[in-house]
């Protein structure tokens, strides 16, 4: 990091928040498994990205001569918020989103799914 200009704890106090929330949230993740995994574990690395990405940003600026544009930096400006903008909604529709019924995904229909089970096949009546 001091090879890009930015000090050891900066970059530290940047991208530990998002690391240590990628390792609870993974370990969170193995204990109580919720109905879109995925969803979360692309929140996470969403979320993770977003942080480095003003790193790896000053990286590529380094390697292609390009560190004296300032209109790239404005670019960056908007765009970091944006990527971690997008693993909040991530998260948020891994939360308010319901799993897909476990015969949904075979495309049986509910009928297939009660034989199945044994029970008899029930028809909804208007009573009254």
């Amino acid at each position: 990091m001091e090879a890009f200009g930015v000090p050891w704890f900066v970059a530290v106090r940047q991208l530990g928040p998002p690391l240590l929330l990628l390792v609870v949230g993974g370990a969170l993740l193995a204990w109580r498994r919720p109905g879109r995994p995925g969803l979360v574990w692309a929140a996470l690395g969403t979320n993770l990205a977003a942080a480095a990405l003003p790193y790896l940003w000053i990286g590529l600026q380094i390697l292609t001569d390009q560190a004296e544009r300032t209109v790239y930096g404005l670019v960056m400006t908007l765009f970091q918020p944006l990527v971690a903008t997008v693993a909040w909604m991530l998260l948020l529709a891994a939360a308010l989103t319901r799993p897909a019924a476990p015969g949904a995904r075979a495309g049986r229909s509910a009928a297939e799914r009660t034989a199945d089970r044994g029970e008899a096949e029930r028809t909804p009546e208007n009573i009254g």
